[in-house]
């Protein structure tokens, strides 16, 4: 029994996964057509894609008899977020580093005569 990947940065770790991914991204496709893409096999892909789905990554779209998989923009824009605020952090950490540093090698600096 398959346990449900629902964390998109956990389903985004693994590198086919990635290039699956990167092919719905790119635009709308069936598992066929990823799997032509790509040296993996169909059923592979369609696994891939369940992980992407679980993880709210890709949406389906049923055409007929053919499923078309679509990047979701609600997982993407909960990604960008995250990562948006880890660079902040960082930047924020390197700012103060700086500052201390500039501060530590000018002891003159800021004090009044």
């Amino acid at each position: 029994m398959s346990v449900a990947i629902r964390d998109p940065w956990y389903a985004l770790a693994d590198p086919t996964r990635r290039l699956v991914f990167g092919k719905v991204v790119a635009r709308p496709r069936s598992v066929t057509e990823i799997a032509d893409e790509l040296p993996v096999s169909r059923p592979a892909v369609s696994q891939h894609l369940k992980v992407l789905l679980d993880a709210g990554l890709v949406d389906v779209d049923r055409q007929g008899r053919e499923r078309r998989y679509r990047p979701r923009r609600e997982g993407l824009a909960e990604l960008r977020q995250e990562l948006e605020s880890y660079w902040v952090q960082t930047l924020d950490a390197f700012k103060n580093l700086a500052e201390e540093s500039y501060r530590a090698n000018n002891p003159s600096e800021g004090t009044t005569p």
